[in-house]
């Protein structure tokens, strides 16, 4: 679920003043980076930012406070632990050093992300990421807001001469990426439409479909993003959802309900909240072309 780990990084505003963003899981070695990097350059941090409250992203934030004395600012939804809410269109300072505030909703309600001024690099956190494609899932996710979050980087931010995304490796052609992010989800929603042409669909079957020549170990989180666009398709009064009478098989069930350590490395809470899993009783719906 966090390819390698979470990216977490440092902004040098000069005269050794620090901005870190994201500092991931509350790990002491990962701490200790961020305290060490700053002792070696006789350095300060004036601010923490956090993208957005999920479990590999936001608990360093509080131990590095402690470490620092910095604030935390996250945004203003956020429920995890934080000095000052930080909302659309503000600014933090350290330095020479200025982050701007950007609304991204979509992969997460609380999601902010920052653009640093004036060159234009953004930091994205879960919107986007350096290596393949984020997760939208239910009730945290919502494929609509995701994909109106796209749009507006590449409209307002798509000559950014970076991203720099929660995972992965940095992404050097903005305009790029987020075009591709942009007609995959498109592409997805599609597959799903056509799929639906053929007749009545599960999540399960769909998935078996359209995720077919994906590891099967992902078949879960494939389920879940298949859920996303069938919410925002039925809302738009495009498709409609009827129970069916037959309960899940085993196979089925396990791709509703499944073991969440199996996807995050053991660490189930990583899933649960990338995934929005509420360990109710699989059910089976049966969805169709309005």
């Amino acid at each position: 679920m966090t390819l390698d780990g979470t990216n977490g990084y440092v902004v040098d505003g000069g005269n050794g003043a620090w901005i870190a963003i994201d500092p991931g899981p509350d790990d002491p070695a990962h701490i200790a980076a961020f305290v060490n990097a700053a002792r070696g350059r006789d350095a300060h941090y004036e601010a923490i930012l956090v993208t957005h409250g999920h479990p590999d992203h936001y608990p360093g934030a509080a131990p590095l406070a402690r470490a620092t004395g910095a604030p935390v600012y996250a945004h203003p939804a956020a429920t995890f632990p934080h000095d000052r809410p930080l909302a659309e269109g503000e600014r933090v300072r350290a330095g020479d050093a200025t982050l701007l505030a950007l609304e991204a909703p979509g992969h997460a309600r609380d999601h902010l992300v920052f653009v640093l001024e004036p060159e234009g690099a953004l930091f994205t956190g879960d919107v986007i990421i350096g290596t393949g494609t984020v997760v939208i899932a239910p009730p945290g996710g919502d494929m609509r807001a995701y994909q109106r979050t796209l749009h507006r980087l590449l409209d307002e931010h798509g000559n950014a001469p970076a991203i720099y995304g929660g995972h992965g490796p940095e992404i050097l052609d903005a305009r790029a990426k987020i075009a591709a992010y942009i007609a995959h989800r498109e592409r997805r929603e599609a597959e799903i439409i056509v799929a639906l042409g053929t007749g009545k669909q599960t999540i399960p079957a769909m998935v078996a479909t359209i995720y077919r020549d994906v590891d099967r170990r992902l078949w879960p989180a494939a389920a879940r993003q298949v859920l996303a666009y069938l919410i925002a398709l039925e809302a738009e009064g495009r498709i409609t959802g009827t129970p069916r009478t037959e309960p899940p098989t085993a196979e089925e069930r396990a791709l509703l309900n499944p073991d969440l350590r199996a996807l995050a490395n053991r660490d189930a809470a990583v899933a649960q909240a990338e995934l929005g899993y509420d360990n109710a009783p699989a059910q089976m719906i049966e969805y169709s072309l309005t």
